[in-house]
């Protein structure tokens, strides 16, 4: 699903050449660096940072990934892949599976004021309180955030700012195939937004990486509008891959005012049942 030669591929096409130290002239055609410009930056052979982007050397050491970092210019999240990927045939991490602990379930429905729901790497809406059933107009089991954005709603639908969530889906959907590259239901999942969607594609082919954190979430409900909310990530314990997501408005805000009218909406039986009866499977 993901490689380390074409993750360098895409990171030397994005540095420039100039802010880089490289003298450049009109004539050249080149996007980014070439090969051997990043070889002599990071201090390695040019055979064997060809053989990297050929995938032919697949295992570099933590030295070399620290330079070629530093020659890249890559963030904390994309440092990170880029070690992933480097170890992948070392040490291949299993795909975590199960269900939402009762526990768990009974926690979420705590949550009364906010919309909140557990989500798997797959963005898998594994459970969600009633709020997140009537902000998705849905029942949560059931719902993979990712086919939502691409094949469902897309720019007209219930995401206010679709094209900046795309990219927040595509980046996370990067770093999880970097983390589980033998997850055959991630794979079948990336295949599928693939064959569906042509900005999925565009996006897919740029490799960028992305952590879901916390940060503004808007929604065009049809009910109750314009809904800017904050959305805080709280990732789960025992390496489950899960992450709680609470989705909250200021206090005397317009958003906290369409939340409760959307508490106040009649819904029916299905939507009304709380997290823990709701059966989740992986």
């Amino acid at each position: 699903m993901d490689d380390l030669a074409s993750f360098l591929r895409t990171r030397r096409s994005r540095v420039d050449p100039v802010a880089a130290g490289i003298p450049i002239d009109s004539r050249r055609r080149v996007e980014g660096l070439r090969r051997e410009e990043v070889a002599h930056l990071s201090g390695v052979s040019v055979d064997y940072y060809v053989r990297l982007e050929q995938g032919r050397a697949t295992q570099p050491s933590e030295q070399v990934c620290d330079a070629l970092a530093r020659v890249f210019g890559l963030d904390a999240t994309e440092r990170g892949h880029l070690y992933r990927l480097a170890r992948q045939r070392r040490r291949r991490a299993k795909a975590p599976g199960g269900r939402v602990r009762p526990e768990l379930l009974r926690v979420l429905d705590l949550v009364a004021d906010a919309p909140a729901l557990i989500m798997d790497h797959r963005l898998n809406v594994l459970a969600g309180n009633r709020l997140a059933h009537l902000l998705y107009g849905r029942p949560m089991p059931g719902l993979n955030s990712a086919r939502h954005i691409f094949l469902e709603e897309t720019e007209r639908g219930l995401y206010a700012d679709w094209e900046n969530c795309t990219l927040d889906v595509v980046g996370h959907l990067r770093l999880a195939a970097g983390k589980y590259p033998d997850d055959p239901r991630l794979a079948a999942l990336i295949g599928e937004l693939a064959m569906g969607s042509e900005r999925f594609r565009r996006l897919w082919a740029r490799a960028d990486v992305r952590a879901r954190a916390h940060g503004r979430k808007a929604y065009q409900h049809p009910l109750v509008g314009l809904l800017e909310l904050h959305q805080e990530n709280f990732a789960l314990p025992d390496e489950s891959g899960m992450e709680l997501l609470v989705l909250s408005a200021p206090p005397d805000s317009p958003a906290a005012d369409g939340l409760r009218l959307l508490a106040g909406l009649d819904a029916d039986s299905s939507d009304t049942q709380p997290a823990v009866n709701a059966r989740v499977s992986e």
